[in-house]
């Protein structure tokens, strides 16, 4: 199946093609021709599955019909859990955006910053990005009005949830027109959620994306006790030493991953960070680089981990352990793909060892974990 087969004009497949997108995800697929007939969506699909792209291409195809934002009613309303995701899905709607006859404005709102310049660019919005809270000091602020909203999508529900912003997502609900289309998308259908989308949901349709079971034999697993201090270099030495071609460095912060990129990239390895303050054009281009080898090495934290999707990667390496086993397995899992082999490196230090045993026990494997001690690092 090809995005001209799903009902979008030619001005968004221009603008698809332009940001290498070729085939769309299963979730694409399902979801964009029941959104462009307007009806009610509960999707149900894990982060990096396409689901940002399934609803603001339809999303953006039916504002074609409809006149620009007036002041400071805006058309479209998406609430997330964090910052980080609410401008993730502003820089895709953006993108986009841009070939389609009738601009369309859209703007993330989010705390944790001045409420004054969001206040200021408001005027004129039809997409509205916000997490609960800042949306509601805007609008005890009189900042916007929520009246003539058309389209209410809740994207990440079960996690808005778990952080706690059901009372506020109840307040926003009382406040919207009660004739409107909802979308809601989710990780898992956890209760909390199915309270949600049976109070705001007409007669959704209901689409579940099923992750492919992941062959762990398919990926060797090999891990090196090393310290804190002796990882940095250590990782220069294995990219090295093994004549690494392409690899998907995986580490727990922004900061991190940015100190990485500039101690690798001063040794003479060409690397790139990606994580969530970099623009969705600027990770774009990099996945691009890293996939064709103009970049050797690509440091990524979980958050836009899920948004890489490379069918033959040989090296996947843990710098940092994740939080949970459940995001270990996703991490090794980039590499293994269309039946070719995959090796996944982790990188120990003894504060690790404890949470990496409860990793192995949760998976059902058992890593070797080899010393790294006796090999000089000098010149690393």
């Amino acid at each position: 199946m090809s995005f001209h087969s799903l009902g979008l004009s030619e001005a968004l497949l221009q603008a698809i093609a332009e940001q290498s997108y070729t085939t769309p995800y299963p979730i694409q697929q399902e979801a964009i021709p029941v959104i462009l007939n307007g009806k009610d969506v509960l999707g149900i699909a894990k982060t990096g599955s396409g689901k940002t792209a399934s609803f603001a291409l339809p999303v953006l195809e039916l504002l074609q019909k409809t006149s620009p934002a007036h002041n400071r009613f805006i058309k479209v309303l998406i609430l997330v859990p964090t910052r980080e995701l609410a401008v993730q899905i502003a820089e895709v709607f953006q993108g986009f955006s841009k070939k389609l006859p009738r601009k369309v404005r859209t703007l993330a709102v989010y705390g944790g910053v001045s409420i004054n310049p969001q206040m200021q660019h408001l005027p004129g919005t039809d997409v509205l990005v916000a997490t609960p809270g800042r949306l509601l000091d805007l609008l005890d602020n009189h900042a916007l009005s929520l009246a003539q909203v058309n389209t209410l999508i809740l994207d990440e529900a079960d996690k808005m949830l778990n952080l706690g912003f059901e009372e506020e997502m109840n307040k926003i609900f009382a406040l919207l027109p009660r004739k409107r289309q909802n979308l809601l998308f989710s990780a898992t259908l956890a209760d909390s959620v199915d309270v949600v989308q049976k109070k705001i949901l007409t007669q959704p349709v209901k689409i579940e994306i099923e992750e492919p079971e992941l062959d762990l034999d398919q990926i060797h697993q090999i891990a090196f006790a090393v310290t804190a201090e002796r990882k940095g270099p250590f990782l220069r030495y294995l990219i090295k030493s093994e004549n690494m071609k392409q690899v998907l460095v995986f580490v727990s912060s922004t900061r991190t991953a940015d100190n990485l990129v500039v101690k690798l990239n001063k040794n003479g390895i060409q690397a790139y960070a990606m994580h969530g303050q970099k623009s969705q054009g600027a990770r774009m281009m990099a996945l691009n680089r890293f996939k064709s080898g103009e970049i050797q090495v690509l440091v990524a934290t979980d958050l836009i981990s899920r948004g890489i999707d490379i069918q033959f990667l040989p090296y996947v390496i843990n710098f940092e352990l994740p939080r949970s086993p459940k995001d270990y397995v996703h991490r090794i899992g980039r590499t293994g793909r269309a039946d070719a082999s995959g090796e996944a490196i982790s990188l120990i230090t003894p504060e690790d060892e404890h949470h990496f045993k409860i990793i192995q026990k949760k998976m059902k494997k058992r890593v070797e974990i080899l010393e790294s001690n006796h090999i000089d690092l000098h010149g690393y």
